[in-house]
């Protein structure tokens, strides 16, 4: 017999590990399928892309017990600087006169991978299938039907709610008859640790060229995350730039505000590209984190905007749940779709919008930008909403942003 599970996810990424994790004890049916799932003894390595962690999504892993397992590896963003190259105006952020101890934090994404991991071994309530990879969907009236191939044959489970998981080439998403949106941006992205000759102590930059973003993130242990971006016909001739002559692009694009950076990490390139999905719903299916939108990294929006999808999510169904409903009725899935409208296009718009706006080399733009960073820094309560926005709150903040497990 076809065992059916309330909810199935597809995808064990960081996103989908941690709606998971939401619903551990929802009192759902619920089975993560994952292609390779993420080794709980892995050890963070010390170059390696990190996330900037927004203060909504460092609160909600703190809800939902991963952070015991990641604040270790944590370093607290507790000022922002912004600007551009040669232009006047900054933005200027801390978060002392916002009245906290910091806007967020930023982690090595494989240490948060580890975090989620440990959390997850501690999920009883969750049927794993590891590893396994998506054959085929046959949606029906009250379930979809999910063929899947795993180390022991093929097998068939059936979900009354298929959660897409699975990131920017998402297949839940193909085989849903979802289409997407796709920007290419022609730039590649290139990161790696530095040592900056002046320690950040919690200060992250963010600051825009001609040729694209360049963010130097603190670390712990006086290092600082650097996210290059130039342009794509460019980078393979900075990808075979030696040490010495990379860290000189770099601190030319960078500047000296930092002092001299040194001792650079092992380099990796990105592609950036924009992929956003049509629907975020179809028929007892729902798509969250990169399958339903992949953006830009400006910002450092991505995996926060995807992890308030899933709690968004998870806080839905827990309430479906308790009211005896249908984890995958149609007035649910459009009533999760409505509640992410406001975050989802605020983010997308403000992710395209700032790349382009603020790397434009367009001259006339060059003094209304000037101006509207020294307006963002010197008129009261601008900073402030710039703030209260990065930091994840636009729109109605989950339970789990708030600190409360719903």
């Amino acid at each position: 017999m076809t065992p059916v599970f309330d909810v199935v996810l597809i995808g064990g990424g960081l996103v989908g590990s941690s709606l998971a994790i939401a619903l551990n004890h929802s009192g759902l049916s619920v089975a993560l399928v994952e292609a390779a799932a993420p080794r709980a003894s892995d050890g963070p390595r010390e170059d390696e892309r990190n996330l900037a962690l927004a203060r909504a999504s460092t609160t909600a892993l703190q809800t939902l017990g991963v952070w015991s397992h990641l604040a270790a590896s944590a370093t607290p963003i507790e000022r922002i600087h912004v600007s551009r190259t040669g232009e006047f105006g900054a933005l200027r952020l801390d978060a002392r006169q916002e009245g906290l101890d910091a806007f967020g934090a930023v982690v090595p994404a494989r240490a948060l991978g580890v975090a989620l991991a440990q959390e997850l071994e501690q999920c009883t309530r969750i049927r794993r299938y590891t590893p396994a990879e998506l054959l085929d969907l046959r949606p029906g009236s009250d379930s979809t039907q999910i063929s899947l191939r795993t180390p022991d044959g093929d097998t068939l489970i059936a979900a009354r709610l298929l959660v897409g998981a699975d990131g920017t080439a998402s297949r839940v998403r193909a085989l849903s008859g979802i289409g997407v949106d796709e920007i290419d941006y022609g730039q590649t992205l290139f990161v790696c640790s530095v040592y900056p000759q002046r320690p950040l102590t919690g200060l992250a930059y963010e600051r825009f060229s001609d040729t694209g973003p360049v963010a130097l993130l603190p670390l712990a242990e006086r290092r600082a995350g650097l996210v290059l971006s130039v342009a794509t016909p460019d980078a393979a001739d900075v990808a075979a730039l030696d040490d010495e002559a990379f860290l000189a692009y770099a601190q030319q694009r960078f500047g000296w505000r930092a002092g001299r950076l040194s001792r650079p990490g092992r380099r990796s390139a990105h592609a950036i590209r924009r992929v956003v999905a049509h629907s975020l719903v179809a028929p007892r299916c729902v798509l969250i984190g990169n399958a339903a939108q992949t953006i830009h990294p400006i910002g450092a929006q991505g995996f926060n905007l995807g992890l308030r999808d899933a709690l968004t999510l998870a806080q839905s169904l827990i309430a479906q749940q308790r009211a005896g409903g249908d984890p995958g009725a149609a007035a649910l899935l459009q009533a999760y779709a409505h509640a992410r409208r406001e975050d989802r296009d605020g983010t997308l718009a403000f992710s395209d919008g700032l790349v382009r706006l603020a790397c434009s080399p367009a001259p006339l733009l060059k003094p209304l930008r000037s101006l509207g960073l020294l307006l963002l820094d010197g008129l009261p309560g601008l900073g402030s909403l710039v703030a209260r926005r990065g930091m994840g709150f636009r729109g109605r903040p989950t339970a789990y942003a708030l600190g409360v497990r719903p």
